[in-house]
């Protein structure tokens, strides 16, 4: 089945430029290999060398994060829509 994935810009120029793609898969962990499987160079970004998901890269099922289901075990379906959102870091909000 395929899965709509939404890659967020600054990941896009591993992706030749796709704001998303249609990737087969049961579980969100299938939807991510067949991603890095595609475009290799994006792993790098998306998981350490260890093999897990970047702690500063959130990915969500429709409007869920995956942290708070199943992680890459969260099973998805044909209508669901995967984002990958990296964390940004911002700096103090003084004034």
């Amino acid at each position: 089945m395929a899965v709509k994935v939404i890659i967020p810009t600054p990941l896009r120029r591993y992706t030749a430029n796709q704001e998303s793609l249609e990737l087969e898969g049961a579980t969100i962990g299938e939807i991510l290999a067949q991603l890095t499987h595609q475009y290799a160079d994006l792993k790098k970004h998306l998981y350490t060398e260890e093999g897990t998901l970047r702690n500063f890269v959130n990915v969500y099922l429709n409007d869920e994060d995956i942290r708070h289901l199943q992680k890459s075990q969260t099973p998805v379906q044909s209508s669901d829509i995967v984002s990958i959102v990296p964390s940004i870091a911002g700096g103090s909000l003084e004034a």
